[in-house]
Order: structure tokens, then C-alpha cells, then sequence
């Protein structure tokens, strides 16, 4: 192995010097210039000793001159000091082993965050296999840092792993938004084909942008509720508005006989839209009720129409998990949602 744990090395396209802090793999490091961490491919980095003495040698043989300081050139700036708002993104970068038969595999994935931005945001981070929480944490990125989150093994990727962030500004703006939610969820086959990808253009990471702008606010609507009174409209108290909504239900069936008498002329398309515009009618109901839980009936079938509800439900700040598993009254034909507030 070329380098080791604490070699000093120098970034061949910048002339930065660093240092090695993790071994990645035989053509991956770990690198810090600068007091920020990245990783570099070995061909991308080299030791600084023959850059110094060369420099060393340059600056022995300049001849001696006074300089006047109406002489001194005015300073520019460095191409790489120039830094470029692109962005929030969510980086994963691959541990690679070699396995028994020598072949290079992947062990791990690394999961950074990283703020392209002349902004700094507070998050909360959410990582989710099956609808299930694994990892939370809450914290702030610097303008143009990039923050390490946590690793998760290269295999479960397979298990659906959703990650969702809710962002705020660390100095609040009133011109922008309170919150913005953002998330990701990785698909296998998406993920195989990147790697490739990655690796035949000798990139370090895989990476997914959260958002490009943070939102700027946007202003309610405002009603002249007296005039509405005059013309017949009936106008409620707010603090009393949820004793005017549609009674809530604890378990809703989403079987298309139950919803419509016609379903029999109606395409699989127009069947699996009303059932998803039902589920949403009484999961609204249900938060807006701030019901503790909700058993939504889908039945088994092909799982269209229970996979179309986790993905929503992946979505959705008030829900604290979900769970599909065998139950006496319907089987593995339901979910039951866990709602918080």
C-alpha cells in the first residue's frame, strides 16, 4: 500500500497540501485539506516532498530584488477559492473490499451531506428500512461543508432504505420558508448501475440532489370574512373547527366493491386512483382529528395499491411508522399507521 494513516500527500490538480486519515480501499483514501474531509483516488494525490524541494530549488536560484509597493501586482482570486452555490445534496460513497475470489466488492455505504451553499441549515434526519425508523439525528451544516451522517451496510439496500430531511435556516429569514422536507428513497437496481458508473469515470461518490433553492415563504391567502357573512356563507371559529369535520374512522377499507357499485366498467388505473383518493380523504381526517393510529385495508393482490400507500405514507411528517404484518382480522391484507403530533 502506497500511502498510510497519516501521510501527507498534496492534491495534484490544486498544489493543496493534506493528509491521509482512512484507508477506503487499494485505490480509495480518505483525505483532510484544510480541516475538510474527502475522498480522493490515489492517482488523484502525491506526496508534497518533491513539489518542496523543486520550490526550494526555484526559490534558491531567484536573484535578489527590492520590491516597492506601488510594484505589487494586485491580488486575484485562486480558481479553486471560488466557490459556486449548487445546492444540497446527499453523497454516498462506497467502502470496497476484495472478496474470496479477489473480485472487488462493496461492504459499505458512507452517507454524508453536503451543503453547496453560502447557507447554513439546521436538519433533522430520518433513515427508514420498511417504513421503520433505523437512525435519527439532529444538527446544523455550514456553508459549503459536507457533514457525515452515519454508514449502512451495502446490502440493505435491498430492504428500501428511505432517508428524509426537514431543513430550517440556522438564521431565520422572514422572507423564506419555516421548514422545507425533502427525501430520498434508493432503488437496487438504480444504485448497482451508479456504482458502475462511478467507477468507470473514476468518480468517488454517488450523489443525489435534495433541493437547488431553499423556498422562499409563501403568503396565506387572505379572506374578507364579513362580507362572505352577509351573502349566506357560514362562517366558524377556528379553535371549534374540528367539531365540523366529518367524523374520523379507526380502520378504513380500501376494497373497490366497498367504494363503488360500478367498479366492474371501470379500468385498473381508474380503480387504484379512487382508492388512493379515498385512503388520503380519511388519513387527512384522521390527523386532523389527531388520531394515535389508522388500519387501512388494502388487500393483498399484486401490492400496487399497498406499495402506492407506504410511498405516501414515507412522505408524511405525521407518521411515526407503519407496519404490515399478519393479523387475525385481515391477514397481510393491511397497515396500521402510527401518527404523531
Amino acid at each position: 500500500m502506497k500511502y498510510q494513516v497519516g501521510d501527507e500527500i498534496i492534491v495534484l490538480l490544486s498544489n493543496e497540501e493534506g493528509r491521509v486519515v482512512e484507508i477506503m480501499n487499494d485505490k480509495m483514501v480518505m483525505i483532510e485539506v484544510r480541516g475538510v474531509k474527502f475522498p480522493a483516488y490515489m492517482d488523484q494525490i502525491d506526496f508534497p516532498y518533491f513539489l518542496r524541494f523543486t520550490k526550494k530549488k526555484l526559490e534558491e536560484k531567484k536573484p535578489e530584488h527590492k520590491t516597492y509597493i506601488d510594484q505589487l501586482p494586485k491580488e486575484k482570486p485562486k480558481p479553486n477559492e471560488i466557490k459556486v452555490s449548487d445546492g444540497v445534496w446527499l453523497s454516498f460513497i462506497p467502502k470496497f473490499s476484495l472478496d474470496d475470489f479477489n473480485d472487488e466488492v462493496v461492504d459499505l455505504l458512507k452517507i454524508h451531506l453536503v451543503n453547496k451553499t453560502n447557507i447554513a441549515y439546521k436538519f433533522t434526519y430520518i433513515q427508514q428500512f420498511f417504513g421503520k425508523t433505523d437512525f435519527e439525528l439532529v444538527n446544523e451544516i455550514a456553508p459549503f461543508h459536507d457533514f457525515y451522517l452515519h454508514d449502512i451496510p451495502f446490502e440493505s439496500v435491498n430492504d428500501g432504505p428511505s432517508f428524509s430531511f426537514d431543513f430550517s435556516l440556522s438564521i431565520p429569514d422572514k422572507k423564506k420558508a419555516p421548514h422545507f422536507e425533502a427525501s430520498l428513497k434508493l432503488k437496487p437496481k438504480q444504485v448497482f448501475q451508479k456504482i458502475e458508473d462511478m467507477k468507470d469515470n473514476n468518480e468517488p461518490t454517488i450523489s443525489y440532489q435534495l433541493f437547488t433553492d431553499y423556498p422562499v415563504k409563501t403568503e396565506e391567502p387572505y379572506f374578507e370574512l364579513g362580507s362572505l357573512a352577509t351573502r349566506g356563507f357560514k362562517i366558524y371559529d377556528a379553535s371549534k373547527a374540528r367539531q365540523h369535520l366529518e367524523p374520523a374512522r379507526s380502520v378504513v377499507d380500501l376494497h373497490i366493491e366497498k367504494l363503488s357499485d360500478n367498479w366492474k366498467h371501470m379500468s385498473n388505473f381508474e380503480i387504484l386512483t379512487q382508492q388512493l383518493h379515498e385512503f388520503q380523504k380519511w388519513y387527512d381526517l384522521a390527523v386532523a382529528h389527531r388520531q394515535q393510529s389508522l388500519v387501512v385495508i388494502h388487500g393483498v393482490g399484486t401490492g400496487k395499491l399497498k406499495d402506492e400507500i407506504h410511498d405516501i405514507l414515507k412522505t408524511k411528517r405525521e407518521v411515526k411508522s407503519f407496519i404490515n404484518q399478519y393479523d387475525p382480522r385481515f391477514g397481510y391484507g393491511a397497515t396500521e399507521i402510527f401518527l404523531q403530533y
